[in-house]
């Protein structure tokens, strides 16, 4: 037994080469969901459906999000009327009192889907109406997350690190923005002063999430802050963490990033924007896969490799990596 870290892109391009080196059928992913966001009253839950859309094989591998060949018909229209009316495009955030009111889900994540600041496809858009809709009916996003990944004939175990709401909020030159926002709207544009992970003090990890949380834990190169900063944010992970064999890749080679503003957030919290800088925001981690070109002298164990993936062949020689380091330290 495994699990995965997931966030991003870099722990789902990890993915693609899983079974390398590990049985699928005994691989948990536990995503991050501080990304999530309300709207338009849906529930998008940009790294689960990653995930999702990667084991189901139908993952718009040129973005790393969506659906492959998806329409945008409904998308289109929604910035075309608000053209019409006059409407301005956004992102439009629900007013405060709105934001923690009524579905419990709810957290300072709500936006109109007037103009959808958010790019969704007709078929990505159905994941999201079946999702909330499940939800609206009583179930746990534990529970839809694995209907919805029975849907999609996922081989691993496909867990949200919470069932309760929690926002990345990240503080800029420009104000505090939702990261979508952040990301999405403003491409990472404004200069990051602080990242919250609102709502983490009153989330827990589901018991589902503590039990894989027991097993031997590999972090893939997602972005340390905003990926996997709102999974160790819960109460308890960190502590789990420090008790159980962890391996992390680096989504740096030295101080260049592979891609995503893991720099800019790194610096904003403080962070040496490098292999370093992450090797020193993860006390936890018990060994390091790094690139071959990457001279960073860590404490800790650490296996190279060639650490860029692009495609299944080069996931499935870092996924072979991350096996060597894990059995060094487990």
């Amino acid at each position: 037994m495994v699990t995965f870290l997931a966030g991003g892109t870099g722990t789902p391009k990890l993915l693609d080469g899983v079974d390398a080196a590990f049985d699928p059928e005994a691989v948990t992913v536990v995503a991050n969901t501080g990304d999530d966001v309300e709207l338009g009253g849906l529930l998008v839950c940009p790294d689960l459906d990653t995930v999702l859309f990667q084991g189901g094989g139908v993952l718009d591998r040129g973005h790393w999000w969506g659906i492959e060949g998806d329409t945008t018909a409904t998308h289109d229209e929604l910035v075309r009327l608000a053209d019409a009316a006059d409407l301005s495009r956004g992102p439009r955030y629900l007013p405060p009192d709105r934001q923690t009111a009524g579905r419990r889900l709810a957290r300072w994540r709500r936006f109109s889907a007037v103009a959808e600041f958010m790019e969704i496809g007709d078929r990505d858009r159905a994941v999201h109406l079946t999702r909330t809709g499940l939800l609206d009916e009583g179930r746990s996003l534990t529970e839809v997350t694995r209907r919805l990944a029975d849907a999609f004939d996922l081989t691993v175990d496909l867990l949200p690190m919470s069932d309760d709401p929690v926002a990345t909020m990240v503080h800029t030159e420009a104000g505090t923005m939702h990261f979508q926002e952040y990301w999405v709207a403003r491409r990472a544009a404004p200069a990051v002063e602080d990242v919250e992970f609102r709502g983490a003090a009153d989330a827990t990890p589901t018991p589902a999430v503590r039990a894989a949380l027991d097993e031997p834990v590999v972090i893939g190169p997602s972005n340390p802050v905003t990926s996997v900063g709102p999974i160790r944010a819960l109460p308890g992970v960190e502590d789990a963490l420090a008790d159980t064999p962890v391996v992390a890749v680096s989504p740096f080679i030295e101080d260049r990033v592979f891609s995503g503003p893991a720099d800019d957030l790194m610096r904003g919290v403080g962070r040496d924007p490098s292999t370093a800088g992450v090797a020193d925001a993860y006390p936890f981690v018990d060994a390091f896969v790094l690139d071959t070109d990457d001279g960073t002298t860590l404490d800790r164990p650490v296996v190279r490799t060639d650490t860029r993936i692009d495609g299944p062949a080069d996931a499935e020689r870092v996924v072979r990596a991350a096996a060597a380091a894990l059995a060094e330290v487990a």
